[in-house]
């Protein structure tokens, strides 16, 4: 089960149903299934929070995942600072919906295994999530919803 919520900001607008299929997709092709997958949208500074709470970071962030995976079925809390989405689809030159769907699946890639500490690691989460990106926006029907 996918499910949306907000702290602090206006929930976003996309096409729920169609984004939690893809993100069903995405998690087989890793041979993983979804469990409890909850996204949270909030402010920079409730990941502020987070960060300094659980990571010892005092800093922003775009997106903080909390992974609960227990084998092939992954669970976790992902929240998400729409502030900082929308900065970074400004400073990258791209449509906020793309960054936003960008640090979805971000944060599904790291439930399913995927790392990006180190430089290499980065190249390879940026090619999946352009991959995945690809598969999503590859639908006709989900390009006229949004």
């Amino acid at each position: 089960m996918i499910i949306y919520n907000n702290y602090d900001v206006a929930m976003p607008v996309f096409p729920k149903r169609k984004i939690s299929n893809w993100i069903k997709q995405i998690t087989a092709k890793y041979d993983k299934r979804v469990g409890e997958v909850a996204y949270i949208f909030c402010s920079n500074k409730k990941i502020e929070e987070l960060n300094t709470q659980y990571l010892s970071h005092k800093s922003f962030t775009d997106i903080i995942t909390f992974d609960y995976t227990d084998s092939s079925r992954i669970n976790g809390d992902i929240f998400i600072s729409i502030e900082t989405v929308r900065n970074n689809a400004k400073e990258y030159k791209v449509s906020y919906k793309n960054e936003l769907y960008r640090v979805m699946i971000h944060g599904i890639l790291h439930l399913c295994g995927k790392k990006d500490k180190t430089a290499h690691e980065r190249n390879e989460m940026e090619r999946f999530e352009n991959e995945a990106l690809d598969n999503l926006f590859a639908e006709k029907t989900f390009n006229q919803e949004v």
